[in-house]
């Protein structure tokens, strides 16, 4: 349950701009599920599966969509999107526990690094050369931005992520492999946030591109010379190896894998746990999910995917 102030229901009409079906004088002043609410709390349905949850909610004050059916004494913020409702609701509720802007005492910054005096940069931080931070940029404690990496206006960078590290390149040889330096960096655009424990590498000669308004979950790798078009947005435990070009609006679920080299068009959905082997230029869904089985019917399955695949 998140707690701030209080707000009548009559300016959260205004703000988040839905339509009020009640008391506009109603005081909330909590965001709650429906499970946990009290009768101060507004909380929302964003998905059918929860409306039998309504008989035991507490709360008085609740966002709907616009097909749903009011029949009770309750009070209710309506909108085309509730879910997108609910996300400005959280930005209202949020406590701003940074304090900004700041450079924790504990960051170390190479000073042939360029940072923003508008920046909050917290503990156990590391910004190394070449590297260029821009205005409004949040970067969490023990993150390292390693070379040649820029962070462009409104980028938050969640705990532990390193960024600008060396790619994976080298030539092999009888004697051994060949370590190929990392000459090219990290360009991250305008208002991308990245998870937690993700690692982004910069390019081997061109940069690693990673484009604005693009959301990434927690554990991602993305290797050197990717580029991946604005606002997409990648779950967690993901990997795209290195040189493949994205376009915009890529979407991609938890556990996949984008081979080398290849290139993807917008507007590309791409089911968890798939595996994309080739260049997609069809906008549209791709999943190559196989559901868990016993051993026995996973082999049957197998001998049958073989033979449609001839």
């Amino acid at each position: 349950m998140s707690k701030l102030k209080s707000f009548n229901l009559g300016e959260l009409e205004k703000l988040l701009e839905g339509k009020l079906v009640g008391n506009p004088d109603f005081l909330v002043d909590n965001l709650a599920t429906l499970k946990n609410s009290n009768s101060t709390s507004i909380t929302f349905i964003t998905n059918n599966r929860y409306k039998s949850a309504l008989k035991n909610c507490s709360a008085n004050a609740l966002i709907v969509s616009k097909n749903f059916k009011i029949q009770d004494k309750k009070n209710y913020l309506v909108f085309k999107d509730p879910y997108l409702a609910y996300a400005k609701l959280t930005k209202i509720f949020k406590e701003d526990d940074l304090e900004f802007p700041l450079i924790h005492k504990s960051a170390e910054i190479s000073d042939k690094a360029i940072v923003s005096e508008s920046v909050y940069i917290g503990p156990n931080v590391y910004i190394g050369p070449g590297c260029k931070i821009e205005n409004n940029v949040i970067i969490h404690a023990n993150c390292s931005i390693v070379k040649n990496v820029t962070l462009s206006e409104g980028t938050i960078i969640h705990h532990g992520c390193v960024l600008g590290s060396d790619g994976f390149g080298f030539a092999p040889s009888p004697n051994g492999y060949h370590k190929i330096e990392q000459l090219g960096g990290l360009f991250i655009g305008k208002k991308v946030e990245i998870g937690a424990n993700c690692t982004i590498d910069r390019g081997a000669i061109d940069d690693t591109v990673i484009n604005d308004g693009t959301i990434f979950d927690n554990l991602i790798h993305i290797a050197h010379n990717v580029e991946i078009g604005e606002n997409s947005a990648i779950a967690a435990s993901c990997a795209i190896a290195g040189s493949t070009i994205i376009g915009k609006n890529f979407q991609m679920g938890g556990l996949s894998g984008v081979l080398g080299h290849l290139n993807v068009c917008d507007d590309v959905k791409i089911g968890a746990h798939t595996l994309i082997t080739k260049d997609i230029s069809e906008p549209g869904e791709y999943i190559g999910i196989m559901p868990a089985q016993d051993h026995k019917a996973w082999a049957k399955s197998s001998v049958f995917l073989k033979k449609r695949g001839k």
